[in-house]
């Protein structure tokens, strides 16, 4: 059974609360709990991590090494200047999909760069919380791909 860890940077654990207007009201919480109905419905075992802390992250990238096939990730604001996740990632070789519930390309200027997109598999933004659930499933379909 693949292994996917979902991470979450931070600020994500206000999702519901934090500016609905941008995020929606739906708690991360409910994101996490769609996500692993999904993953049953794929057979693939999942696990879910949120932190506001930036070395909590990179440990978890790290602990991720040989161990998860798959990593679907919200860096949040880290995705704009984060070169130590993105070099954690690069580091693992893990296929990795960004996702962002918010169109990151049509909101401020110093949100349209993304350090993590060049060492990610693709980027998923702006579908609101259906991102994560459209990460997950291209990082399995990504996968499966390698089966032959």
């Amino acid at each position: 059974m693949k292994k996917i860890l979902v991470l979450n940077g931070p600020n994500l654990n206000m999702l519901g609360i934090r500016e609905p207007g941008v995020y929606g009201t739906t708690s991360l919480q409910v994101i996490e709990q769609r996500l692993m109905k999904l993953a049953e419905e794929l057979s693939v075992e999942l696990e879910c991590f949120q932190s506001n802390h930036e070395g909590a992250l990179i440990d978890k990238i790290h602990e991720a090494f040989s161990v998860k096939d798959g990593i679907v990730m919200n860096p949040g604001a880290f995705t704009h200047y984060s070169y130590a996740i993105r070099d954690a990632i690069e580091a693992v070789r893990i296929p990795t999909i960004e996702v962002h519930i918010s169109n990151i390309h049509k909101r401020e200027a110093f949100r349209h760069v993304s350090v993590i997109a060049p060492v990610a598999l693709g980027q998923i933004a702006g579908l609101g919380v259906d991102s994560y659930e459209l990460g997950l499933r291209a990082v399995v379909s990504h996968l499966n791909s390698l089966e032959g």
